[in-house]
């Protein structure tokens, strides 16, 4: 296995440089090459601005660019989402996409070869935890994504594959790496992390990163519900949840996203939309509802994207605001909770 480049922090890259006889310096000529987005390098020969011999001695120590390679790409015929499928260097595979806005470009990433959480209508966890991504594994799907689609991303959301507060560790390193300045430069108000809910972690990540966005799957108004779709519920009833969020915005100053997918029958009736305001109402939040993005497997149905419209009115009429979210790239299983970790079918096209 590589000793990937773009797993290193600029401190570690500074650190690297000096162990090896170099300026420290030169890690910022690391860094720029490694992170030009659609320039970046694909090599350690490609670094140019560094000696060969300093090149060569990189490659002996067995340093390279973790490039991912693409074994499949999709293009969404309904509004142009991009869907990649990444091979890991061990064989496994995620998927990533690409989503476009007026305001420019976002991606959406994964954070483990699969996911331990169990969510009933999630497809990311159908065949369990694979192994943890590492934080050059998480920075390489935007790298290589605005490498190969030639374009520059604005955005970035870790609500891919897997949990990303069950592998903090790595996501918190890629967080530093791609707000780096001498990297992408990416605003950390640029980033949003994703949870299931998992509350210790809350807790860190309002003091480890107070600019960076946090959204909450919450799916749920009471712990009754949310025990049965969200196994992480058991560990982490609503009330320690909504406690840690509130700690969070205290810190923070910033408002938690909770996202709620409508799943006809389960959590969709007008007693879930009068608790839902409840729950929320007086908290610094905003409501993103998802008509249910349908999965094979789960069995389970979208109440429909007029019912989400009947949440969101509601739910402003009771101060708490609200959204529907597009639904982006599902004809090509790219949309919020259709991720997986295995080649799709054949309809994709392959690069």
């Amino acid at each position: 296995m590589i000793n990937d480049l773009r797993n290193l922090t600029i401190d570690e890259a500074r650190e690297l440089c000096v162990r090896m006889g170099e300026k420290p310096f030169r890690a910022q000529q690391i860094f720029s090459w490694l992170y030009k987005g659609k320039s970046s390098v694909q090599s350690v020969g490609e670094i140019v601005s560094l000696s060969a011999a300093f090149r060569e001695q990189l490659e002996n120590a067995g340093w390279d660019v973790g490039v991912l390679r693409v074994l499949a790409h999709q293009i969404s015929a309904q509004d142009g989402t991009e869907k990649y499928l990444f091979e890991l260097e061990d064989g496994n595979a995620v998927e990533s996409v690409l989503m476009r806005y007026e305001y420019g470009y976002t991606v959406c990433v994964s954070t483990q070869a699969g996911c331990r959480m169990g969510c009933s209508f999630c497809a990311s966890g159908l065949n369990g935890l694979v192994r943890d991504l590492t934080a050059g594994e998480i920075v390489s799907q935007v790298i290589d994504i605005m490498r190969n689609s030639r374009i520059k991303v604005n955005h970035v959301v870790f609500m891919g594959t897997g949990e990303p507060f069950d592998n903090y560790e790595n996501v918190s390193r890629a967080v530093k790496i791609l707000t780096e300045p001498q990297g992408t430069g990416m605003s950390a108000r640029s980033i949003t992390v994703s949870t299931s809910g998992i509350v210790p972690v809350i807790r860190r990540f309002g003091d480890d990163f107070p600019q960076v966005n946090l959204a909450i799957s919450l799916h749920a108004p009471d712990d009754e519900i949310r025990r049965d779709i969200m196994p992480v519920a058991k560990a982490y009833p609503i009330k320690e949840l909504i406690s840690a969020c509130d700690a969070y915005v205290e810190k923070t100053n910033r408002r938690v996203t909770f996202e709620y997918a409508l799943i006809r029958g389960v959590n969709d009736s007008t007693e879930c939309m009068h608790k839902l305001a409840e729950l929320l109402s007086g908290h610094l939040a905003h409501v993103n509802l998802i008509p249910l993005n349908e999965v094979d497997e789960t069995g389970l149905k979208s109440s429909g994207r007029g019912r989400a419209v009947e949440f969101r009115k509601y739910l402003e009429t009771h101060g708490v605001p609200a959204s529907v979210r597009r639904e982006l790239g599902s004809d090509i299983d790219g949309a919020c909770g259709q991720l997986r970790n295995r080649m799709q079918k054949q309809d994709q096209t392959n690069m």
